[in-house]
């Protein structure tokens, strides 16, 4: 990912933070000689994520512990109109915040780490609302069958958050104004994202 020095984020936390909140990623790699993608719901589990494919994507053939892959996690994003800024001489962007993650990831074979990885799937998305518990032993063994669990150690990760940190304080702060409007969205994200960034500087 192309990172302009003034955008990039090290900070372990504030990463985390952003896969955590949109835990609906990407993850990329290639599949016979061309680039293949599958959209997947990860856990983030202390210096790797957690996932699986269904068995008949042929994605998971991919995996053989040693090829790296990407994750993408994309966070709140909003366009930001040149009207916003006190200068004329300006031109559209986009500001929004996005996580990379790369390794090599990992077939998970164990029928029973691949059942906790289910739960834990489950209550991240559910909380106690719905659990596998209550449903035939048959019935989940059969879906387990129809998975491919993986996990993939975090060997670098790289943050990109363009919040306006090239542009004046000024505009900076019209530009929160903005998405602090009312029915604004995840844009109040970006504005909360946009402060921090102004206070660390």
């Amino acid at each position: 990912m192309y990172v302009p020095k003034h955008f990039a984020v090290e900070d372990r936390g504030a990463l985390d933070a952003v896969i955590r909140a949109n835990l609906f990623g990407l993850l990329v790699g290639e599949l016979e000689g061309s680039p293949f993608a599958t959209h997947l719901p990860f856990l983030l589990d202390g210096d790797r994520l957690l996932s699986h494919f269904a068995r008949v994507n042929p994605h998971w053939k991919s995996i053989d512990g040693q090829t790296e892959m990407l994750a993408v996690f994309s966070g709140p994003h909003a366009y930001v109109s040149p009207r916003w800024y006190e200068s004329e001489q300006a031109v559209p962007t986009w500001n929004y915040a996005a996580v990379h993650v790369y390794g090599a990831p990992r077939v998970i074979e164990d029928v029973g780490q691949v059942r906790e990885l289910l739960d834990r799937l489950v209550v991240e998305y559910e909380g106690d609302a719905w659990s596998l518990e209550g449903q035939e032993a048959d019935f989940t063994d059969r879906m387990s069958r129809g998975i491919v669990a993986f996990e993939m150690p975090i060997e670098r990760i790289e943050g990109k958050f363009k919040l306006s940190q090239n542009r004046p304080d000024g505009d900076r702060r019209r530009v929160i104004a903005e998405f602090e409007k009312p029915g604004g969205g995840e844009n109040a994200e970006l504005a909360r994202l946009m402060r921090e960034a102004m206070d660390g500087d």
